[in-house]
């Protein structure tokens, strides 16, 4: 998988977590993905958990997403700063994010782990 298909494969990830297309998101993920968002919960494991936490995550939640920074590849992983404003309980808020892929032989993500924590959670945007 060269570099080019890597960035472009964060980009859509960016994309359709914008546009709230949950299958979409789905179709870049392997079926034995991992994902840890973030990073310190327990993993999600497989396409059934990682299905509930984006529709119970984001399915509800007016989502709306955009790069904040380049997209860095190295060897078979990538990472990239983004922003994603969403309602949580209720409430606006942002939370400004570093997520790094893994991809698995295939071109989808192998695993996911999102880098953030309450100091990077801004309550009503």
């Amino acid at each position: 998988m060269t570099v080019e298909a890597k960035r472009a494969a964060m980009q859509r990830y960016v994309e359709r977590v914008d546009a709230g297309d949950i299958d979409g998101i789905l179709a870049l993920y392997a079926d034995d993905a991992i994902v840890e968002d973030p990073v310190g919960t327990p993993a999600l494991v497989g396409r059934t958990a990682i299905e509930r936490f984006y529709r119970e995550g984001l399915g509800r939640s007016n989502a709306r997403a955009r790069l904040t920074g380049p997209v860095r590849v190295a060897g078979n992983s990538a990472a990239m700063p983004f922003r994603v404003e969403l309602e949580w309980d209720g409430k606006p808020c942002a939370i400004e994010v570093i997520d790094v892929m893994e991809f698995a032989e295939d071109g989808r993500f192998q695993s996911m782990k999102a880098y953030w924590g309450p100091d990077n959670l801004e309550q009503g945007r």
